[in-house]
């Protein structure tokens, strides 16, 4: 099937969709968890001097935070929690998980498949951003999701910001491994998921067009995926939550300790202005986020703390 278009299954009966939602829900804050203690324990190895600022800092750890919104009647319309952590090897990185419902806006009702029949609105998901102190270790974004209209489906992806140019190659080590382990999951998946279209769709999704150039060197993105089977498009969707446990923090712990010089950080710097153009400009979560009223320190966390524009 296309993942491209959401399909005309119904939805089920009510408590059926409800306990849909329970187990999404459960399952993005279960992976929240196992991608905040893997990043941690990374922390814990890094003990060099990675960047002058951090020498005596300990051991970076999660600051959780949680938020609630109101819909426009000044309804329970959900909340989400953000864990956000500064330390030793990671400048900056968010892991955060929401769950929303309310009414989408007639104006933008018009944009989200199946909403145009019915206004109200779910979604529930899990959204990651890492910007790590070394210009050798890659920015890395993932985030999965579950929404429900009219129509129910599963989006996400993950892909890989390499911030120095000799690094942004489909040669290098780094790009071969997010890719291998990536398509890897897509291959136990092939019926449902084709790994050259979702890596294809992921190329031209993080592209920045103003610029005509890709934000990093791509990965996989999916979106409205609905094949009718419900515990397979999960069971999907779990598996890309633990293929980025497995390309992600390996290619940190290759690169967290090398060396760098003040050209690389300026790179760095130049790159991260991409990401901020790339996030503003074009990102439908971040859209997604604002037009439904979501937390906005959260939205915007994705943003890095160091960037400049030559």
């Amino acid at each position: 099937m296309s993942m491209q278009n959401t399909s005309s299954h119904p939805l089920p009966p009510a408590a059926e969709l409800e306990r849909r939602k329970a187990e999404a829900k459960a399952w993005f804050e279960n992976l929240r968890d196992q991608i905040c203690a893997s990043f941690e324990a990374i922390e814990d190895e890094a003990t060099g001097p990675y960047f002058p600022e951090t020498k005596a800092k300990k051991a970076g750890r999660f600051n959780r935070k949680a938020w609630s919104r109101k819909d426009h009647a000044g309804n329970d319309g959900g909340g989400g929690i953000m864990s956000m952590m500064h330390g030793r090897v990671f400048e900056k990185v968010g892991v955060h998980t929401s769950t929303v419902f309310g009414t989408f806006s007639p104006e933008f009702a018009k944009q989200i498949p199946g909403a145009d029949i019915n206004p109200n609105f779910f979604a529930s998901g899990v959204s990651v951003i890492a910007h790590p102190w070394n210009p050798n270790a890659p920015t890395v974004h993932m985030n999965t999701r579950y929404v429900v209209t009219s129509k129910q489906w599963f989006g996400g992806g993950a892909d890989l910001t390499p911030v120095l140019m000799r690094r942004r190659n489909q040669q290098d080590m780094d790009s071969q491994h997010f890719h291998d382990t990536l398509k890897h999951v897509c291959d136990a998946h092939s019926h449902l998921a084709d790994y050259e279209k979702l890596r294809k769709w992921c190329d031209t999704y993080f592209h920045l067009p103003h610029r005509n150039e890709p934000r990093g060197i791509g990965g996989i993105f999916y979106d409205y995926l609905d094949t009718g089977n419900f515990a397979e498009d999960l069971a999907f969707t779990k598996d890309v939550g633990r293929a980025f446990l497995k390309a992600y923090p390996p290619i940190l712990r290759r690169n967290m300790g090398l060396d760098w010089s003040e050209d690389d950080v300026t790179e760095q710097e130049t790159r991260r202005g991409r990401y901020v153009e790339f996030n503003l400009l074009h990102d439908r979560g971040t859209l997604f986020g604002l037009k439904t009223g979501g937390n906005v320190e959260s939205i915007l966390s994705s943003l890095p703390p160091r960037v400049r524009w030559p």
